[in-house]
């Protein structure tokens, strides 16, 4: 093999070992109207995540779900969920809150029930959407670190536009960022499938 492809191997395998980044499949499915998702590969209850819980400090994290249609530069619908999480050193169980205008929380969780917790809050209504014209879904989510929170508002936390601006910066250092992905899909296929399911 060439040295200079050799060289481009290693450049590229080092790079993906720096960047704080973990995707994943997404699973997509239609209830009531609404797409929400699935992702059971994604595990973000680890690492500094999890220390930081077994350490007794609540992790507040942020998950947005988009949809891009095919050929568009841009998503068309986006939903953006934050959470506290917290870990019960005694029961060595998890607790999650769903923050905004309508908190919701769940309690006595294991590592792999909170994060499905998580990601079943996301939803996007599908509404105005063509049978027919392929889209795919992106499932991202991230560590907001004190400094992040710090600028809260009182009632429905963090603005909508400051969360959209911070799923669009790179992350800094080692910050953690999970995403996960799924298409081309299309709303059609999506109704025969939850047609043979019930």
């Amino acid at each position: 093999m060439p040295r200079a492809q050799i060289a481009c191997r290693c450049l590229l395998a080092g790079l993906a070992a720096c960047l704080p980044i973990t995707a994943q499949s997404l699973v997509a499915r239609l209830a009531n109207d609404h797409l929400r998702v699935a992702a059971p590969q994604l595990r973000f209850l680890t690492g500094k995540v999890l220390e930081r819980l077994h350490n007794g400090a609540p992790v507040a994290l942020a998950f947005q779900l988009s949809l891009t249609p095919e050929g568009s530069l841009g998503a068309a619908a986006r939903d953006i969920v934050r959470f506290v999480i917290s870990y019960d050193l005694w029961e060595e169980k998890f607790s999650v809150t769903r923050l905004g205008r309508s908190p919701t929380s769940a309690s006595h969780l294991t590592a792999e029930a909170a994060q499905a917790w998580c990601i079943e809050a996301l939803s996007l209504p599908v509404a105005g959407l063509a049978e027919s014209k392929p889209f795919s879904l992106k499932l991202e989510g991230r560590i907001e670190e004190p400094k992040e929170e710090g600028g809260q508002e009182a009632e429905g936390g963090i603005s909508l536009a400051r969360l959209v601006e911070l799923f669009s910066r790179h992350a800094r250092g080692q910050q953690e960022r999970w995403t996960a992905q799924a298409g081309p899909i299309r709303l059609a296929d999506l109704r025969k499938s939850s047609g043979r399911a019930r």
